[in-house]
């Protein structure tokens, strides 16, 4: 199936760049809501017509990405398996799959034949530099790669730990291939939000663990320690700071859906019991039931996938919504999290800059503390940065989990450190030096008005070949004759359908017949002529359905 495409600018400059690339390895950095996704799996089509017999391995930072690549592939004609197990082998009717970063060292036996002479692609390839295991299974997992295209949206921690696949220079800095800031992307129009930050002042006071009684506002110069407790007091959602900064973004949001009516928000809290506070506070206030997603919850991946599509006003996480998760409709955010470090505070306002649909203005806004780190961070937002592998002592640089963790002393009891009050100081709409709003870059107008978005892409035809094993099973993924539609249903999704639908049916003639799952599952596998269901194709799927369906009219 052909497939014509139509690209930005600097997505085909960055295509042309990488086919270029002689090398087996490729580094593209560019600005969150840039469009990596639909660049690496272009460039990774192409690379399938070139070479039919290759699979393709994606590997992703977070299970909610797994399912996010798999759906833009196959708006591609691109298969990706998202839901892969090590056990299982190759589904041979797909292209490839996609796995998480965790999943490609834990399972690099596994997934090293898969991924010999594949088309890789690293998504935030600065994970694998998170812990030395990992940066380890991942380079023996895809060692017999024979293209890797690694992506990074964010800048690269300095540490120690030199990440796989990626070149360094003399000094020890990453190289980069391609890169594509945010200023770039602001200059172009109509591909990234230029994002506000409307910072509120406080006057804190707390306690801290050896007893003494501090006060001080966001102005007052402090040590890390004392810095750390300030902040923690002025997000308490007992005091009168938080409610306030709510309030006010509650209020912007109100007004960008008079034009946007499905603009939301997005809250990012300390924990969970901050996340629902938070969620009181919005309730209480506002009247409004925000979603909220925390990482025990086992439905946050399908709480985000539905606030994404839906128009709900406000979602409240604590870090569910990071880097690559793709909320369009997000244009205000409330920055009220004690992680300050520069790759996490990127990542949360990274959620907020993907231009979306045919608005010529498109402003967003996070609020945040008015924290001097804070601050500094929004200002250098448009710098490209890449990895270094100096050590943190020379550079400063902190872990993302470092900054003031609640204790538990011998007697397990929490430390004594307690907020006492937090008040907003000034007017509520202006920054402490004076400005209503302050950009990325002060270059650029408050209002950026893109009046031809369209004449920045360019068009590129594509025909993906079928998946090795899959060539048989193409007709039932063609839309209805006549229809001139598309598929609004990946592959993969149907895939696990029909696995759901055949474990229903397994369950039926248990309940039916008497017989046991197992002998249940063996004889429709034994009449299907197939292994597993989980290695099934979507053909085998369908067959062994129809006759498990048989088999429920007979019982």
């Amino acid at each position: 199936m052909r497939h014509r495409l139509r690209l930005r600018r600097w997505q085909k400059d960055a295509l042309d760049r990488f086919e270029a690339h002689a090398d087996r390895d490729f580094l593209a950095v560019a600005t969150p809501g840039a469009g990596k996704t639909r660049f690496a799996l272009t460039a990774a089509s192409r690379d399938l017509v070139r070479h039919p017999h290759r699979r393709v391995v994606v590997v992703t930072p977070t299970q909610h990405l797994k399912h996010q690549w798999a759906a833009a592939g196959s708006e591609l004609g691109l298969h990706l398996e998202p839901d892969w197990r090590p056990a299982e082998g190759f589904p041979v009717d797909m292209h490839g799959i996609v796995v998480s970063f965790q999943q490609a060292a834990s399972a690099a036996r596994a997934l090293r034949p898969i991924a010999d002479d594949a088309f890789a692609v690293l998504d935030e390839i600065h994970h694998a530099g998170a812990d030395r295991a990992w940066g380890d299974g991942v380079a023996h997992g895809l060692e017999l790669a024979a293209r890797r295209l690694a992506l990074s949206g964010t800048p690269f921690r300095s540490d120690r730990n030199p990440i796989p696949f990626v070149e360094y220079d003399a000094w020890g800095q990453a190289v980069a291939h391609h890169v594509y800031g945010y200023d770039d992307a602001l200059r172009d129009g109509g591909v990234v939000r230029p994002v506000f930050f409307p910072a509120l002042n406080g006057h804190m006071e707390w306690t801290t663990p050896d007893g003494d009684h501090v006060h001080a506002t966001f102005d007052d110069p402090m040590g890390r320690t004392h810095a750390s407790q300030r902040l923690r007091t002025a997000l308490s959602a007992d005091g009168e700071w938080l409610p306030t900064v709510i309030d006010q973004a509650h209020e912007q949001l109100l007004f960008l859906r008079e034009t946007q009516p499905d603009a939301g928000g997005l809250a990012i809290t300390m924990d969970v019991d901050h996340a629902h506070a938070v969620a009181r506070l919005l309730s209480e206030r506002h009247g409004v039931d925000p979603v909220v997603t925390v990482s025990d919850d086992p439905d946050a991946t399908a709480r985000i996938a539905a606030f994404a599509g839906s128009t709900e006003p406000w979602i409240v996480a604590v870090r569910m919504v990071s880097e690559g998760v793709d909320v369009p409709r997000l244009r205000v955010g409330v920055y009220a999290t004690n992680t300050v470090t520069e790759l996490f505070f990127r990542q949360a306002v990274g959620r907020l800059v993907r231009w979306s649909g045919p608005l010529r203005r498109q402003k967003a806004f996070m609020f945040v503390p008015d924290d001097v780190r804070l601050r500094t961070f929004a200002a250098q937002l448009a710098e490209a940065r890449t990895h270094s592998i100096a050590k943190r002592e020379e550079d400063g640089d902190q872990p993302p989990v470092e900054l003031d963790e609640v204790t538990i002393d011998d007697e397990g009891q929490l430390s004594l450190f307690e907020a006492i009050s937090a008040t907003p100081l000034g007017d509520g709409e202006r920054t402490s030096n004076g400005d209503a709003t302050s950009v990325f870059d002060p270059a650029y107008p408050e209002d950026v008005i893109v009046d031809d978005a369209e004449a920045l892409t360019l068009e590129i035809e594509l025909a993906v070949p079928p998946p090795r094993g899959g060539a048989a099973h193409d007709a039932a993924d063609a839309p209805p004759p006549g229809t001139g539609g598309t598929l609004t249903v990946s592959r993969a999704q149907r895939k696990r359908e029909l696995r759901q639908a055949n474990t229903d049916r397994v369950r039926m003639l248990t309940h039916l017949t008497g017989l046991t799952p197992e002998i249940v599952n063996a004889r429709l596998n034994q009449e299907a002529g197939l292994t597993s269901i989980s290695e099934a194709s979507l053909a085998e799927l369908e067959r062994r359905l129809a006759l498990a369906d048989r088999w429920v009219d007979r019982a």
